[in-house]
């Protein structure tokens, strides 16, 4: 057994100072003692898949960055890890707990992922140790987990067993950027004719960033091939695979980078995939980050199936959770209003619905995932 301490202080002398996470009792003393401490972060996740999409994009924005969840929720984590860091190659440490270990007595539900934890990492093609019990095994677990990141510039894993951490009592309250919620109703941009395309609504978001202190995150599909066809600038991430976890993503990264103005371009499939994130945002989202959700009530890049977008209100959903402001319309009005608008230190929402289809002979991104994400990190001047 070793002391949260321990680790958290061989951490932070590695630059690990930035975590991401959903709660285990196994983490419980790790997790009190980066909240205990106001010179670490702690962001408490909607679901493990955004606690790896928000480390993810901390780590691109230049801070070192870990994700912490149990075993039960590795799942919820496989997209990203597969899909986010693995393609795009981006490093960050990795701690699952070990609920339902074979020595171990534990609830039904943590049987099978009991037995299978150390080898679904295994088929991710993630590296993976177990997590010290001992002080002196510390630096030598972490010197491993940072020379493959530095190497190969992907994730590693520990796997953390039951009391691997003594007790470590909380301290202090979440450190969440701000409690409470002072949003208004959300302002409304209708104008009840043809709704604008994807390319129009794009062409307007390029106007409004420019390339030298803001940074594009498009959602996968249509809306990153488009941005790409409209404009490839240094300045744009275009997700692939990892549906949903575009807000996730820029989240972290706009939390590095307060000087940068983080604009996430979503779609209505991908927001309801991981809706549990506008409450994240919510909660610690700032003045520099702007979500704007794209609704055509269809994933059109698989064929245009109606997703369940009609009867949802993303604008009254932001509101409910934290966001500053909230706009929701058909008219491209809606897009400058966005970006000309001040939400005091909360983040800006807009749900702007659009028509299906896209451009004739959409092109895909020459550019490689890789590519992408070291072009960007180049252009705001950050590194792993």
């Amino acid at each position: 057994m070793i002391q949260a301490e321990e680790f958290v202080e061989a951490g932070r002398l590695r630059g690990f100072e930035w975590y991401a996470g959903v709660p285990c009792s196994f983490l419980t003393p790790f997790i009190n003692y980066v909240i205990n401490d106001d010179k670490l972060t702690y962001i408490s996740s909607a679901n493990e898949g955004d606690a790896v999409a928000t480390a993810a994009g901390t780590a691109v924005g230049g801070r070192r960055a870990v994700a912490m969840m149990q075993n039960s929720g590795l799942g919820n984590a496989v997209s990203p890890l597969t899909s986010l860091t693995y393609v795009f190659g981006i490093p960050l440490l990795v701690i699952c707990t070990h609920r339902g270990a074979p020595d171990l007595k534990d609830e039904p539900q943590h049987a099978l992922m009991g037995r299978i934890t150390g080898a679904l990492f295994d088929t991710m093609e993630m590296p993976w140790a177990h997590f010290p019990t001992e002080a002196k095994a510390i630096e030598p677990a972490l010197e491993q987990a940072s020379e493959f990141m530095a190497r190969e510039q992907r994730p590693y894993a520990f796997i953390m067993s039951k009391g691997a951490v003594a007790p470590h009592l909380l301290k202090r309250e979440a450190n969440l950027v701000r409690t409470g919620n002072t949003a208004q109703t959300p302002r409304g941009f209708f104008k009840h004719e043809r709704r604008p395309s994807r390319n129009a609504a794009l062409s307007q978001v390029i106007e409004h960033t420019p390339v030298r202190n803001t940074v594009v995150i498009a959602t996968t599909g249509y809306t990153g091939r488009e941005l790409y066809a409209l404009e490839d600038r240094p300045n744009h991430f275009y997700m692939v695979g990892s549906m949903g976890c575009a807000s996730s993503f820029g989240l972290g990264l706009a939390l590095a980078r307060p000087d940068l103005t983080v604009v996430v371009v979503d779609g209505d499939g991908a927001a309801l995939m991981r809706m549990g994130n506008f409450a994240t945002l919510g909660a610690y989202g700032g003045f520099n980050l702007v979500h704007l959700v794209l609704d055509n009530e269809a994933h059109d890049s698989t064929g245009a199936q109606s997703t369940v977008s009609a009867s949802v209100s993303f604008a009254r959903i932001a509101q409910a959770c934290g966001y500053g402001l909230s706009l929701e319309g058909d008219s491209l009005e809606l897009v400058d209003a966005l970006f000309g608008a001040q939400a005091g230190d909360r983040p800006r929402f807009g749900h702007l619905k659009i028509r299906t289809g896209t451009i004739e002979d959409l092109p895909r991104p020459s550019i490689t995932p890789p590519e992408v994400v070291r072009r960007l990190m180049s252009h705001i001047g950050s590194s792993f």
